[in-house]
């Protein structure tokens, strides 16, 4: 069962740490995954969300933020944590976006992940728990530059959905996801226009609700 959910939102640290880890292993937990997702924003593709349990006794240097990071860093690091981690991806498909919305979806991909993983607790980033979470859990805010666990998280859910985008690029060209992984940059914009919606595109968000033509 879903324990109450705690909101942490203590000083960001310059470097996130093992403080939050420690607490809950302080309480007789064990397998502590940090969860976090990639994708909320795009106009195209999923939102791919990712649970990491890490091996405190090797964690690979320099964890931290995806958004902080380089994409060859990002590819760096979770090569190094796909031999020293337990990580599982939840992909939630445009189809089941535009029937829960953006944060029910991502919601729903983090109890995915975290079920998928069999983690006794988990760490979500942002400042709710899923709903039908399968164990205690916690919420903090800014969780990518405060822990570890969560960190990684963020890395391999950014990678997945990254190497997700830029197959969808490939298989719908002309729209440029290898470049903007289906964000609304300005290009991005232009080519809904011209081209019109493609299979990935989020049909319940503005922007490609006003470019689709039915036929």
């Amino acid at each position: 069962m879903q324990g109450p959910c705690r909101i942490s939102r203590p000083p960001i640290p310059t470097q996130p740490d093992h403080a939050h880890q420690d607490a809950a292993r302080a309480k007789g937990f064990s397998r502590i995954c940090g969860v976090d997702e990639a994708g909320r924003g795009p106009l195209a593709g999923p939102v791919v969300c990712a649970a990491v349990i890490l091996d405190a006794a090797s964690v690979p240097e320099g964890l931290n933020d995806s958004k902080a990071l380089s994409p060859t860093r990002r590819e760096r690091l979770l090569n190094a944590l796909e031999s020293r981690a337990e990580i599982a991806i939840a992909v939630i498909e445009p189809v089941e976006i535009d029937a829960m919305n953006i944060l029910w979806a991502s919601l729903a991909g983090m109890r995915r992940a975290v079920g998928a993983l069999q983690a006794d607790y988990a760490l979500i980033d942002g400042n709710r728990l899923p709903p039908g979470l399968t164990c205690p859990g916690e919420a903090v805010v800014k969780g990518d530059a405060r822990s570890l666990a969560i960190a990684a998280a963020s890395i391999a859910a950014k990678v997945a959905r990254d190497r997700l985008m830029v197959e969808a690029d490939r298989r719908w060209p002309g729209y440029g996801f290898a470049r903007h992984k289906g964000y609304p940059t300005q290009a991005h914009r232009e080519a809904l226009i011209r081209l019109g919606p493609c299979a990935v595109h989020r049909r319940s968000f503005g922007p490609v609700r006003g470019a689709w033509q039915p036929v």
